[in-house]
Formats: structure tokens, C-alpha cells, sequence
């Protein structure tokens, strides 16, 4: 099965979402755009063979709860949370907006990955990438295979 074109999803999608929490760099361009690729292959609103992980971005909806009630409401994070709450959209529970709102998915998974230790990879570091997704998003319990997904990080970057 093909997704969505990767191009498009990176710069009409990623970048813009991105430029609105001010949390833009050119590796989280690459992050963001090679996390969809490696969870969903950008393709895949619902888990593959059944699964709590939703949107292309296959987060969780524990996780989800956990950036709104660990980090987005406290008062330092004011400012994040006012400007994921305006990527809403109204009619919708948060699950669905993970499977609905490519924006507010989008963005959830970048504050998933800022809320990590450690600094971003270099932009064009695909393994470096691969492996921050691993570490960060999917976890050591996680089925992403860090070595395998670097193809996907790659064509990201080449995007």
C-alpha cells in the first residue's frame, strides 16, 4: 500500500505544524516526517493488526493523556498547550483527532519527542534518527527495529 506523498506531508504538513509551536529545526522536519513513515508508513490511520496506536503518527491514546497531564498543563507550558488547543477541532474526541487531524497528530508527537533528554540528531543523521525514534517515541518495548527503520529516516531527509 502507498501513503500519502512524503514531500507533501513533510513541507505542507510537518514544517507548518511545526512553525506554529516554534519548535522547528530541519531535524524535526526529518524526525517528524521519518516517525510517520516508520510507524505507519504514512498510510495507516488505525493500528495494523489491531491496537491501541492511532494516526499516522501511531501514538497512543495513553500517551497522548500523558503529554496533556505530565507536561502541557503546568503553567511553564502555557504557550504550547494554548496553540495544540487551537489545532482542535471541536466536534472531535482527542482519539479521534489523532486519527482525523493531521496537525494536532503532528504535534503531539513533536511534543512527545520535546519532552526527551536529550538533544535532536543532526537533520541528515538517518540512523541517528531512527535511533531517537526508537529511544523516545517507540521505547525499548516498542516493535520499531531502529536499523530497519533508517531507510525510512532516509527517505524523510531526501524528501
Amino acid at each position: 500500500m502507498t501513503g500519502l506523498d512524503i514531500r507533501q506531508l513533510k513541507y505542507d504538513v510537518v514544517r507548518p505544524t511545526l512553525q506554529s509551536l516554534n519548535l522547528v529545526s530541519v531535524a524535526a522536519i526529518n524526525l517528524l516526517t521519518g516517525t510517520a513513515l516508520a510507524e505507519s508508513r504514512a498510510a495507516y490511520v488505525r493500528q495494523v493488526g489491531g491496537g491501541p496506536a492511532l494516526g499516522l503518527w501511531q501514538m497512543e491514546p495513553t500517551t497522548h493523556d500523558d503529554c496533556w497531564k505530565n507536561f502541557l498543563n503546568f503553567p511553564e507550558q502555557s504557550h504550547l498547550a494554548a496553540i495544540c488547543t487551537r489545532m482542535l477541532a471541536p466536534d472531535l474526541s482527542a482519539n479521534a483527532q489523532l486519527t482525523t487531524n493531521l496537525r494536532y497528530a503532528c504535534a503531539m508527537a513533536r511534543i512527545r519527542f520535546y519532552r526527551a533528554p536529550e538533544t535532536l540528531p543532526g537533520a541528515t543523521d538517518a540512523a541517528g534518527l531512527s535511533a531517537y525514534h526508537k529511544a523516545y517515541y517507540n521505547t525499548s518495548l516498542g516493535a520499531a527495529d531502529a536499523a530497519a527503520n533508517v531507510a525510512f529516516f532516509a527517505e524523510a531527509i531526501a524528501a
